[in-house]
C-alpha cells in the first residue's frame, strides 16, 4: 500500500524524485534545522559519499551526537533524515553536501534551503519571514497567528507555540533572525555556494534563466538579483556551476551536480 502511495506521489509531483518532500506535517513540529547537530554529524562522517546506513549507525549506535538515550538517538536520526535525507542517492542531499564541503560560510543558508525543500511546515513560514524588513522585531505570537491562519484550528495552542518557537529558532540559525528571546529580522549572509544551491533548487523545480533568481529559494539569499548573479559568477569561476550570460539572457547549468538519469528527469520537465 505504501509503495502505491509513493508511486502516486511521484506521478503527481515529479520533483519528489529529486528529494523534494512536502508531506503534511514536518520535522518542525518537533525540532529545528538542528544546524549544530548537522555540523557534528558531518565532522564525524567526513566522507561525502557515505551511505545512509553509516549516518544512521553513527547517530544511533556510536552516539556521535552525544544523546542521552536510545529513544533520543532514534528520534534525532529520524528528524535529520526527514530534513536532509542523509543519502547520497537523493539528489538534493548529494548536492547539498557538495556545497557544504566547499562553502563553510554558507552552511547555515544551505541547511535552511534544503530544509524548506523537505519540510512543509517550515516552507509555509517563508512568506512570513520575508514580510519583515531588516531591523523589525519578529514575535512568536505573530508567527503563531500566521500559522493558524493558514489552516485554522489545525494545531492546539501548545503545538502552535512549540512549532513557532522551532521555526523562529531555525530562522535564527540560518541568519535571518537574531536574538535569543527578542527576535529581530536580520540580513542573511549570502555566499557563492548558497546562491548556487538556491539556483539548483529552482532549476530542479522547473525554473530556467532569469527566473532562477526570482524563486522563493533565491529570495532567501536576502540580496538583490544582481548580487545573486555576481555570487553565481564567482561559483562558476570556482567550477561549481556553469553560468553563461549574454546581455539580459542568462543560462545556469549544473554539469558537476547531476547524473545522466537526473538530467533525463530534468528534460522531462520541458
Amino acid at each position: 500500500m505504501r509503495k502505491k502511495a509513493e508511486v502516486l506521489q511521484l506521478r503527481n509531483d515529479p520533483i519528489s524524485r529529486f528529494g523534494f518532500r512536502q508531506e503534511r506535517g514536518g520535522p518542525h513540529l518537533a525540532r529545528t534545522i538542528m544546524l549544530e547537530e548537522l555540523k557534528l554529524l558531518f565532522s564525524f562522517v567526513d566522507d561525502p559519499d557515505a551511505d545512509k546506513d553509516l549516518y544512521l549507525r553513527s547517530i544511533v549506535q556510536e552516539n556521535c551526537l552525544n544523546k542521552r538515550s536510545d529513544r533520543t538517538r532514534n528520534l534525532t536520526a529520524r528528524h535529520l533524515v526527514n530534513l536532509y535525507g542523509l543519502d547520497p542517492n537523493i539528489t538534493l542531499f548529494r548536492c547539498f553536501r557538495y556545497f557544504w564541503e566547499r562553502d563553510k560560510e554558507g552552511q547555515p543558508l544551505l541547511a535552511v534551503l534544503i530544509a524548506i525543500a523537505r519540510d512543509a511546515i517550515l516552507k509555509s513560514s517563508v512568506p512570513f519571514i520575508q514580510n519583515y524588513a531588516v531591523g523589525q522585531r519578529v514575535t512568536r505570537e505573530a508567527l503563531e497567528e500566521f500559522i493558524d491562519n493558514l489552516e485554522t484550528d489545525r494545531f492546539s495552542p501548545a503545538t502552535l507555540k512549540s512549532t513557532a518557537q522551532n521555526i523562529n529558532s531555525s530562522w535564527t540559525q540560518a541568519g535571518h533572525l537574531r536574538g535569543k528571546v527578542k527576535k529581530v529580522r536580520t540580513e542573511a549572509k549570502a555566499t557563492p555556494g548558497a546562491a548556487s544551491f538556491a539556483l539548483l533548487l529552482g532549476y530542479l523545480s522547473g525554473m530556467r534563466g532569469e527566473s532562477l533568481y526570482q524563486t522563493e529559494y533565491a529570495k532567501l539569499l536576502d540580496c538583490s538579483m544582481e548580487e545573486a548573479i555576481e555570487l553565481s559568477v564567482m561559483a562558476s569561476r570556482k567550477g561549481w556551476i556553469v553560468l553563461k550570460r549574454l546581455g539580459s539572457v542568462i543560462e545556469v547549468l549544473f554539469p558537476n551536480m547531476l547524473s545522466q538519469q537526473e538530467m533525463e528527469w530534468v528534460r522531462e520537465q520541458s
